[in-house]
């Protein structure tokens, strides 16, 4: 008896752990198959959610996917590489979106006006036959490049054009031109598609600009004039951008000193005569005054027998660091001596 109920309590086990694909609910549940989704209106059970809730949830979640899993086993299948596959159909939830739907791309300049004339784009051909070269050249890339300098191997210099211009710059220059152009251009319908109004001041407006990005307009227009700047007078309360000149406000691009001062242009050019003309070098007194005291610093430092001399007595008894003192008004201290502190005698 022993063998079979272990045997009995193992097959319950086994039971237990693989669940029947069969699943009793009290309402059916509503399946989207195209969506893979399942929704449940059932109520939940209040006792089991409090005495177990992780169990209880796992439970339920284990039914629906089976429910789910049930379904998708009914729609016809087939074999792709060793697999099983269902093909699932059109799903019938509308999920909603988390943005709004995007528009039609607006038209560009050139679409709007082809559509208006009517006119259609062609497909160009790679190669097309140049009657002069007598071979086939390439529509574009680097060998129609080579083909055109082989081609225009000289050009003629009209009558009211300087002889000595270079006629092939020139054409290099007009072709830069015209990528620089359509370059704009396209930086323009970018603008134009994306709606914003650029004016053109270079700055987005009041009601769309930054306090930077006025502060730097502002900047930009004083420092236009011929002074650049220098000379416009200030609103009040009005802050500065970063420096006041164009270049300043240029990424990565450095200002020079300005060479314009408050100094009349009069006396500038008269100081920087005198300065050429002036052979004389200009000295500095009390820059020589502090380099000689601190050489006789240094000397009495290095010499301990002249700070000896200086402790020795003179004539009439009296310490050498008093000397002399000078009448008034008749005699001058030397610049580089230190006068006696002590008390003023009267």
């Amino acid at each position: 008896m022993d063998i079979v109920k272990e045997v009995l309590e193992k097959q319950q086990r086994d039971l237990e752990k693989y669940k029947p694909i069969t699943v009793d609910k009290h309402l059916e549940v509503r399946l989207d198959v195209g969506s893979l989704l399942c929704t449940d209106p059932n109520d939940l059970e209040d006792n089991q959610l409090k005495n177990n809730r992780e169990q209880y949830l796992l439970d339920l979640t284990r039914d629906n996917t089976q429910l789910l899993i049930n379904s998708v086993w009914e729609l016809p299948t087939e074999r792709i590489d060793e697999c099983i596959v269902a093909k699932l159909p059109e799903p019938t939830t509308v999920l909603p979106r988390l943005r709004k739907v995007p528009g039609p791309k607006p038209l560009t300049k050139w679409e709007k006006f082809a559509k208006e004339k009517g006119i259609k784009k062609k497909k160009k051909d790679k190669k097309v036959y140049d009657t002069t070269l007598d071979k086939w050249v390439p529509t574009y890339g680097f060998k129609r490049a080579d083909a055109e300098k082989e081609k225009e191997w000289v050009l003629e210099v009209p009558k009211n054009v300087d002889p000595n211009e270079d006629m092939f710059q020139k054409k290099i220059d007009l072709r830069n031109e015209k990528v620089a152009k359509n370059e704009i251009q396209r930086m323009k319908n970018i603008v134009r598609a994306k709606k914003v109004e650029v004016p053109r001041g270079g700055y987005f407006g009041p009601e769309v600009a930054s306090s930077g990005q006025l502060l730097t307009a502002v900047t930009v227009a004083k420092s236009s004039t011929a002074s650049v700047g220098k000379f416009q007078d200030k609103l009040p309360k009005e802050k500065q951008a970063r420096g006041i000149g164009v270049k300043e406000l240029i990424p990565g691009a450095k200002r020079k000193a300005s060479h314009i001062s408050a100094q009349p242009e009069k006396e500038v050019n008269l100081d920087l005569i005198k300065s050429v003309l002036n052979k004389k070098p200009k000295y500095d007194i009390e820059k020589a005054i502090s380099i000689q005291k601190n050489e006789d610093k240094l000397q009495r430092e290095t010499n301990p027998a002249e700070k000896g001399k200086k402790g020795k007595k003179g004539k009439g008894g009296k310490s050498g660091k008093g000397g002399k003192k000078p009448k008034g008004g008749r005699g001058q201290r030397a610049p580089g001596k230190k006068t006696a502190v002590g008390r003023k005698r009267r």
